[in-house]
């Protein structure tokens, strides 16, 4: 979906991240380039304030031993994320800076409706090509596709 972003994208990026954002998740607070210690329910620990955040980047409990020993670290990355899905819409009230984190819960319906469509497109090559759609036809897909291909 390259084609469909602004010439100048890398620069209304980079104000929307930086210069209106001021380096941070709009919505969770993450910093951008940090590395950051996070758990599976989202929260996530912020070594500026020395607390535990949640997903909305509000105070959260500490954790107990059980849920540390599932903690992970992460890099946070900041984007500019289009709140109507739409690359070409590229008014400053339409994007938001967000972290790969909360992007992916923003872009999750999107996400969604994708893979519905994926699964279904391969189901109807299934039908189409080879009768009865077989269980393990996900695992026969490249195969197939290339064979098309040909």
């Amino acid at each position: 979906m390259r084609r469909f972003y602004a010439r100048e994208w890398l620069e209304i990026s980079r104000k929307v991240r930086f210069e209106r954002g001021g380096g941070v998740c709009q919505c969770c607070g993450r910093p951008h380039g940090v590395r950051v210690r996070c758990l599976p329910d989202g929260r996530w620990f912020d070594a500026e304030r020395g607390s535990w955040r949640n997903g909305r980047g509000r105070a959260a409990r500490w954790p107990d031993l059980i849920e540390l020993a599932r903690i992970r670290h992460t890099r946070v990355v900041l984007a500019a994320a289009h709140l109507d899905h739409d690359p070409r819409n590229n008014r400053l009230r339409n994007l938001k800076s967000l972290c790969q984190r909360c992007h992916l819960i923003h872009d999750r319906p999107y996400h969604r409706a994708q893979r519905r469509l994926t699964y279904l497109l391969r189901r109807a090559l299934g039908d189409l090509f080879f009768g009865p759609y077989p269980p393990d036809f996900v695992g026969q897909m490249p195969a197939i596709v290339a064979c098309l291909r040909a």
